[in-house]
């Protein structure tokens, strides 16, 4: 917060103009002082909530980012699936098939679970 007396010092400046000015400004010298403790207040629980809440754009861009990341991942196993379920039909066979595509499961099933459990 910008150099905000302390309300002490506000408190103190607004009973000595009391005692300058007399009882009669004493309803509007209160309703400044207390206006300005309500301005404070609320700049200090705007600057609170502000600190807590996710900035939006960065939370777009890192949805749009994990986006990217799927993608990736999807592309790649299909990439990596075709030549790997060649070798392993003509040097495995059906068991050799089986064993690499479980492996590619078993990937992408750690992928996703693993984007559910930060999400």
């Amino acid at each position: 917060m910008p150099d905000a007396p302390l309300p002490r010092e506000e408190l103190r400046a607004t009973i000595e103009a009391r005692r300058d000015l007399g009882p009669e400004y004493e309803a509007a010298l209160t309703d400044a002082f207390l206006d300005r403790i309500e301005a404070t207040i609320a700049q200090r629980v705007k600057a609170e909530a502000d600190s807590r809440l996710p900035d939006t754009r960065h939370t777009a861009w890192v949805e749009q980012q994990e986006r990217k990341r799927a993608l990736g991942m999807a592309l790649g196993s299909l990439g990596i699936a075709l030549p790997l379920t060649g070798a392993a039909g003509a040097t495995g066979g059906m068991p050799g098939m089986i064993v690499a595509w479980a492996g590619i499961v078993a990937v992408n099933m750690a992928y996703a679970f693993g984007r559910r459990r930060r999400g």
